[in-house]
């Protein structure tokens, strides 16, 4: 039984690429962005987070029409056109394809940022065949899911407020809105009649902004 084949499919073709050969190995890049400002009479500067980068991985797959007996003496650049053509814009998607990379246990959405080709080997009359792409794949990720991966606290998305002692739907508002007047959309996301009606430990949903009301299709907030 063969080892398997690291698998690379255009997701909106279903299009599956095995590669001839497995990369010896593989590296996943991930890094954060600081900001630092100097402060006067402090030893050090002030560092605060910016934003986090996108993951990639790097590696490299060997193509080869000479040692092998499943390929015919042929120019190599005809099997390694099929990962190089992964940068073309797709006239259907106006981008490059979106990609999922798989190999055991990694597996990524993804897009080919970067391929540089080294061409190792040749016939006599100059035709390469053998080759090895040094591919960087950066991976997508939907900011919705991430962010409710991560259980990030903003008003962008719906979230679930728990009511503190003395607290009304117009200083929820203010605390997660800042904006006092904008309670609307929390007593109606949560049906209640009476906005004063909301009692300490009670969980309330807390929408976006802007809101839209599903019986009335009103934007509200």
């Amino acid at each position: 039984m063969g080892l398997e084949k690291a698998q690379i499919e255009v997701v909106h073709t279903g299009t599956q690429i095995a590669v001839q050969f497995n990369p010896e190995e593989y590296t996943v890049n991930k890094d954060n962005n600081f900001a630092a400002q100097a402060i006067p009479g402090l030893p050090s500067p002030l560092v605060q987070f910016v934003n986090g980068n996108q993951r990639t991985v790097e590696m490299e797959l060997l193509f080869d029409t000479w040692d092998t007996n499943s390929f015919a003496k042929a120019d190599v650049r005809d099997l390694t056109r099929q990962i190089t053509d992964l940068l073309d814009i797709d006239s259907s998607l106006h981008a490059p394809p979106v990609l999922k990379l798989t190999w055991a246990s990694l597996s990524m959405l993804c897009v080919l940022s970067k391929v540089v080709q080294r061409f190792v080997m040749f016939e006599a009359s100059g035709k390469p065949v053998r080759a090895r792409l040094t591919c960087t794949f950066s991976e997508i990720i939907d900011p919705e899911q991430e962010a409710k991966a991560l259980n990030l606290q903003t008003v962008d998305y719906t979230k679930v407020h728990v009511v503190a002692e003395r607290e009304t739907l117009s200083s929820i508002a203010a605390l997660l809105y800042d904006d006092p007047l904008a309670w609307r959309p929390i007593a109606i996301a949560n049906r209640l009649d009476d906005p004063r009606a909301i009692a300490v430990g009670q969980q309330l949903r807390v929408p976006s902004l802007p809101f839209v009301d599903p019986e009335t299709r009103e934007v509200v907030g």
